[in-house]
């Protein structure tokens, strides 16, 4: 394994000899975020020695990408089974691999805005009219949200469809310290749908939105159940007001710390090929999904794996709250 200054994968000396020891090469990419992970064959299945190496490097930089894999779907399931159990999805799209309820395959997407009358274009329009709209975590709304989420490209466009990712640890940490203690206390209620703009008149997507409600109070500042780093549990999606707080003043202070949340020095973009697999900590990031290439008209799929997580902790020790639609362990 080759090393230099660009490959010092941790702060603890100990992780980085344990990778090194076992062949393994974690690079960082970005400065609070993202690292790539080499000499591994995700296909060939994984010894405890490197599956404790990729965890720690999830941990540490939140977001790991492999490139250059041949996982077919058994092969996906199985890597994320060494890293926890597998989410098991209803009412997947026809694009999902029957024969594997743990994948759902995003070309599902494609379906959706046909499903309520509605090009795909403007399905999106409706949901992402703003630029921070289109952050967010899988299944916020959910009083247990996924731990983490394994993704593998098998189709991507020659150019455009990057995903960035943010680290929601560091832009709490980057807060002042008296808006850090502030926002430790308070909560917010996730929701699905919020923000959808509805089509004039009779609006498919509104009526479903309403019979399958899915809400929950988080904490507005979580603690990670492995790390104890504290996260701004915040995002542009299924946000929908911070509780306790009036309208106008909820709006101001999401607001600012969606753009703290943002930040450029927080993110990470990554360039997709055929082969490579993004991991990432559903817990302490947030994402966004490529908007650039839908005019292309290149295909783009992709299989995405979640794996079940717990309910957040606030920094006060309260856990989150269910309001309608979401019960632990049940999808």
């Amino acid at each position: 394994m080759t090393t230099d200054s660009r490959a010092t994968p941790f702060d603890d000396p100990t992780a980085e000899e344990a990778a090194q020891a076992v062949g393994v090469e974690v690079r960082p990419v970005a400065g609070h975020i993202g690292a790539e992970i080499g000499g591994v064959d995700l296909a060939a299945g994984l010894d405890d020695a490197r599956v404790a190496v990729i965890r720690a490097a999830l941990l540490r930089w939140k977001v790991v990408f492999f490139r250059g894999q041949r996982l077919d779907h058994a092969g996906h399931v199985a890597f994320a089974r060494r890293f926890g159990e597998p989410v098991v999805l209803r009412g997947r799209g026809s694009a999902s691999p029957a024969d594997f309820p743990e994948i759902e395959t995003t070309a599902d997407r494609l379906e959706l805005g046909g499903r309520f009358g509605m090009e795909h274009e403007e399905w999106l329009r409706r949901r992402r009219h703003t630029l921070l709209r289109g952050w967010h975590c899988d299944h916020g709304a959910r009083v247990d949200p996924p731990a983490a989420t394994i993704l593998r490209a098998e189709t991507v466009p020659p150019y455009g469809g990057d995903t960035t990712w943010s680290n929601l640890a560091a832009a709490y940490a980057g807060l002042s310290a008296p808006v850090r203690e502030f926002v430790a206390g308070l909560r917010a209620e996730h929701r699905l749908g919020v923000g959808y703009q509805p089509r004039p008149g009779d609006d498919a997507y509104v009526r479903h939105l309403l019979d399958h409600q899915v809400a929950s109070v988080h904490p507005l500042v979580r603690v990670h159940p492995e790390t104890g780093e504290r996260v701004l549990y915040v995002n542009g999606y299924y946000v929908e007001q911070i509780t306790d707080l009036s309208r106008a003043e909820s709006r101001a202070i999401l607001d600012m710390l969606l753009e703290e949340a943002t930040r450029p020095e927080y993110t990470v973009r990554f360039r997709w090929e055929p082969g490579s697999v993004a991991f990432w900590d559903n817990r302490a990031t947030i994402h966004l999904a490529p908007s650039d290439n839908a005019h292309l008209g290149f295909p783009r799929t992709m299989h995405r794996v979640m794996l079940t997580g717990d309910i957040p902790v606030g920094a006060d020790g309260r856990p989150s709250a269910p309001v309608t639609g979401t019960e632990p362990g049940r999808w």
